[in-house]
């Protein structure tokens, strides 16, 4: 139903509530621990770029 979402410390520098993130991974990790909680599917990193439009790591010039 389109409820996307998106973390990392260009979002937020919190983890919780007075707590600085460590590192965009942790905010990933726990958000996919949450999603995963409420029963809700996690895309892929080629379906997180098909969704956001951007290149695959085929048509960049960088690896």
């Amino acid at each position: 139903m389109g409820g996307n979402v998106r973390v990392g410390l260009e979002d937020s520098l919190y983890a919780g509530k007075g707590i600085l993130a460590k590192s965009n991974a942790e905010q990933v990790e726990k958000i996919i621990r949450i999603a995963k909680e409420l029963g809700i599917d996690i895309a892929t990193p080629d379906e997180a770029r098909q969704i956001l439009g951007l290149k695959g790591l085929d048509k960049v010039g960088y690896y």
